[in-house]
């Protein structure tokens, strides 16, 4: 029989968009039903599993799912037995202790003796192991914002995106003690048939990253500032260089990272480069 890849994903929310987002993007066609707990890939040999995103991590561990998309931060506070595969980059937050707004933070060590409300309890008592503060934690599975207000806890650690959650509930985040994204997990003794299978996907995955971070780039230089405009944009090798129909000029294709993009765009243009044209890449294979 041959290895079909199961691979678990939350089944809702924003983390199951981006997730299944980036599958599409790896050329990978499925069906997926309104209330379907399962779908089958029509061209890749996998299943996918719908499931609620605290599930994923104990799914993946007990070889139900070989492989599975979930919060970096999900995993940890699980504590299952599974290695991240690959870090995907999407869902970024933090976790972060947050206090009430007109409250002096005077750091970790004034949270001792404080009451903590939190739905992380593991990740806050390694945090406050780790900074030896003795404090007591007050688990909740929702609404953590609300605990300082109805006289619960003094501060609350709960996850962080924009901080306007923590505003609108009068306080102010005081401490990151865990950043988070999505994670690529997978079982600690996968069999060597679904190895290669994961190693096909990741190569997907990373070709859609590597196209996501690059910008192709496309423009047209004097021969006599050459030298100077490819040390600009050395391309993943070098950059290809075409005649033009004037001998004094040359075209120059290459690729840039987005990070540098708009500096090296300033340099080019200073440089003497002129016709810049921009392309996105879809697929980078390295």
């Amino acid at each position: 029989m041959n290895d079909i890849l199961r691979i678990a994903v939350q089944k809702s929310g924003r983390l199951s968009e981006d997730s299944f987002a980036l599958i599409k993007e790896c050329g990978i066609d499925f069906q997926n039903g309104i209330g379907q707990l399962k779908a089958q890939a029509t061209n890749f040999p996998a299943e996918f599993l719908l499931l609620r995103d605290d599930d994923i991590p104990g799914y993946v561990a007990d070889g139900v799912a070989d492989i599975g998309i979930v919060g970096e931060n999900v995993m940890a506070e699980k504590g299952k037995n599974v290695a991240i595969a690959h870090r995907l980059g999407f869902s970024k937050c933090r976790l972060s202790i947050a206090i009430p707004k007109n409250e002096e933070y005077k750091g970790v060590k004034g949270l001792e003796g404080k009451n903590i409300a939190t739905s992380y309890p593991k990740i806050l008592q390694k945090f406050l192991k780790e900074n030896r503060v003795a404090a007591d934690i007050h688990e909740i599975s929702g609404s953590v914002e609300i605990a300082p207000s109805i006289g619960l806890a003094e501060a609350i650690c709960d996850l962080v995106s924009s901080g306007s959650t923590l505003f609108t509930n009068g306080l102010k985040e005081a401490e990151v003690i865990f950043k988070s994204e999505a994670v690529l997990i997978k079982q600690t003794n996968l069999s060597a048939g679904k190895t290669i299978l994961l190693d096909k996907l990741l190569f997907r995955i990373k070709s859609v990253q590597n196209a996501r971070k690059n910008k192709y780039i496309l423009l047209n230089a004097p021969k006599s500032k050459l030298e100077e405009i490819k040390k600009l944009i050395p391309g993943m090798r070098s950059p290809s260089i075409m005649e033009l129909a004037d001998p004094e000029w040359v075209s120059m294709h290459s690729v840039i990272n987005e990070n540098d993009f708009w500096d090296v765009i300033e340099a080019l243009r200073e440089a003497g480069a002129e016709g810049i044209l921009v392309v996105p890449i879809e697929k980078m294979i390295l």
